[in-house]
């Protein structure tokens, strides 16, 4: 009988210390899902805001350049009508140097919205980066607790061992 309460409290020790194991990975492991999606959240704003700063930059510069552009076509349009000429080919020059401005200031247009769905694009990517570091953590914690066996399978395995063990002794009867 001695052998049966030995074997016992031998599975039902080993149990329990390995529920504890699987309680202190499990725990570890939620640990290091915070830490994670933390450096995940910081990895995601900074990015962000590199993009932001980027897009201002780019749309600064294409403004800038634009303003340029119109300066130059009113300039040359001026010198134009200064020459004193008159007439047809000096209106067709005209109508062109405006048509020119015209065409650059909608190419400017065009890029400005390209660089601001784009930027809207990356934006995207970062959150979706981030939901996916997020999801690789919060997987991994879940199955860290997943594995903790319950009490009741560590107290039935016990139990299933002391039987086991019992019924592996000569009979005395």
């Amino acid at each position: 009988m001695c052998a049966v309460v030995a074997s016992v409290g031998l599975s039902l020790f080993q149990g329990l210390a390995m529920r504890s194991a699987a309680s202190q990975a499990a725990a570890d492991t939620f640990e290091i899902e915070q830490q994670g999606v933390k450096a995940a959240e910081d990895a995601k704003r900074d990015k962000q805001m590199a993009l932001a700063e980027s897009k201002q930059e780019k749309t600064v510069a294409a403004r800038q350049d634009q303003f340029a552009k119109s300066i130059d076509t009113l300039k040359a349009t001026r010198s134009l009508l200064a020459s004193g000429q008159s007439g047809n080919t000096i209106n067709l020059l005209v109508m062109d140097q405006a048509r020119q401005g015209a065409n650059y200031n909608e190419k400017i247009r065009q890029s400005v919205e390209s660089m601001n769905r784009q930027y809207l694009f990356d934006v995207k990517g970062t959150e979706a980066e981030y939901q996916g570091i997020r999801n690789r953590y919060r997987s991994n914690t879940i199955q860290a607790y997943n594995q903790i066996p319950s009490l009741g399978s560590v107290l039935l395995n016990a139990a299933a061992s002391g039987l086991q063990t019992y019924a592996s002794l000569p009979s005395t009867g």
